[in-house]
């Protein structure tokens, strides 16, 4: 019971960076398809657009950071459990929004290609997804912080 317990603290270090990279990697290819489709149709002016595409790739860096200091407390049966519940959580929660910010990108991205100076407006949708991610983020280590070692 106690090597299960140990094993489910390591998966719980490992999952917001796993989580977030996978959604991270998805995401940007939602919102890099939605880019390279509209080079097809604009004869200038995509390199915003190629930009944009990356923003997704911030919630796998938010998951990093989350892995190493979730790997700075003690892991014993005791924290094991509260590791597996915030890494899990917080990992599939940068996940999701990584592939919904992917998502809001593309959709921004078909919209200014047609009409060029909603573009700011258009990335806003994307911007609050990020906001979540970023909510994640600081709870994550908020709680990590609770954990008695």
């Amino acid at each position: 019971m106690d090597n299960f317990m140990l094993m489910l603290g390591w998966f719980g270090i490992f999952a917001p960076m796993a989580l977030g990279s996978i959604g991270s990697g998805v995401g940007c290819s939602i919102s890099g398809q939605a880019a390279c489709g509209a080079m097809l149709d604009v004869e200038s002016g995509y390199g915003k657009f190629i930009g944009l595409s990356a923003l997704p790739s911030s919630q796998g860096i938010l998951g990093i950071v989350i892995m190493f200091i979730l790997m700075g407390t003690p892991l014993t049966v005791d924290t094991a459990p509260a590791l597996f519940a915030i890494g899990l959580l917080a990992g599939l929660s940068l996940m999701l929004t990584s592939l919904y910010q992917g998502k809001a990108i593309a959709s921004a991205i078909h919209a200014s290609k047609n009409k060029p100076e909603i573009f700011g407006l258009s990335i806003a949708p994307a911007a609050m997804v990020e906001g979540f991610s970023v909510f994640t983020f600081v709870f994550a280590l908020v709680l990590a912080g609770k954990i008695a070692a």
